[in-house]
């Protein structure tokens, strides 16, 4: 058993850095490339782990290379795992370009055999999920696999953080089995149709998500921090910066992965949410996803800098 169950795809991350996009048809020189670790579950346990988390991984992989990278990443941050093998796919892999100058990146994940994880194997790792005392899960793998161990997670009594990502068309039912829901500012405007690109707007779309069933909404606002709103209080935390921005990738997964943490630790929400943030600043003055999650003694040392 863990503390901290994860949900989610493990994929190859394959970096390219260049000036801008390529237009249909069209050919770009790139300025650099990185093979490293990714997905978005895979992401979030590493960065639990790294930030003091007991944590277990719940994914299918391939029999491939990229599956052997999987388990070094994980073995390397102390990650556990339970994991199906299915050697009739292939491990995830994504796409990442990478803006020279920015850090800014457009991706395009193909979640492989993690992209065929069933109901049924959900249920075969109930007693796990069950037995969490967090529960994060979210939208690259099957969305009726998300929903199922969702339920199974509420039911053992476990905290739920659903990350809504990549953005789709969520029910009532499953909106009601998360005690957190953490989008990003197009997420939520996805989930909710209402635009936010203001503080104000933030908070309007984090109401329509808890008219839907939502507990708590901890909304990730890039440079300008995160909010949480409940149905009693609503609170801005700024930004954690730790230095220049050099590659957004997997923020948002490492801020999930250090909420679940404090969490865990029985921080205040709003303490959790700001434990959430210094993870993620860290992580954006270092290239790559996983790799880029801070371990703990950094966290603290930045949050005790004020």
């Amino acid at each position: 058993m863990s503390d901290i169950v994860v949900l989610g795809i493990f994929n190859a991350d394959t970096a390219y850095h260049a000036d801008r996009m390529p237009r249909l048809g069209e050919t770009v020189l790139g300025s650099g490339f990185v093979l490293g670790p990714g997905g978005k579950g895979s992401n979030q346990a590493v960065a639990a782990a790294k930030a003091g988390g007991d944590v277990t991984i719940v994914t299918r992989l391939g029999a491939d290379a990229f599956a052997d990278l999987g388990r070094a990443t994980w073995a390397e941050a102390g990650v556990k795992s339970a994991v199906t093998v299915d050697a009739e796919s292939h491990t995830g892999a994504a796409f990442i370009f990478l803006q020279n100058g920015t850090g800014e990146n457009a991706i395009i994940v193909s979640p492989g055999a993690a992209g065929r994880i069933d109901v049924a194997e959900i249920d075969s790792r109930a007693a796990l999920i069950g037995g969490a005392k967090v529960f994060i899960t979210q939208l690259e793998q099957p969305i009726p696999a998300a929903h199922r161990a969702l339920q199974i997670a509420r039911a053992g009594g476990a905290r739920t953080i659903l990350n809504p990502a990549p953005a789709a068309a969520l029910d009532d039912a499953m909106l009601a089995l998360c005690d957190y829901i953490t989008p990003n500012e197009s997420e939520a405007e996805g989930l909710t149709g209402l635009p936010v690109t203001t503080l104000a707007e933030a908070e309007a779309a984090a109401d329509a998500l808890m008219a839907r069933g939502v507990g708590a909404v901890v909304m990730t606002l890039g440079a300008k921090g995160a909010l949480y709103r409940d149905r009693t209080r609503s609170v801005h935390v700024p930004a954690v910066t730790a230095g220049p921005v050099v590659d957004t990738t997997g923020a948002g997964d490492a801020f999930n992965g250090g909420f679940a943490v404090a969490l865990t630790e029985g921080r205040d929400v709003v303490e959790a949410v700001r434990f959430g943030c210094a993870t993620a600043g860290i992580s954006v003055t270092r290239p790559g996803a996983a790799t880029a999650s801070p371990r703990r003694a950094e966290i603290e040392a930045l949050l005790a800098r004020g």
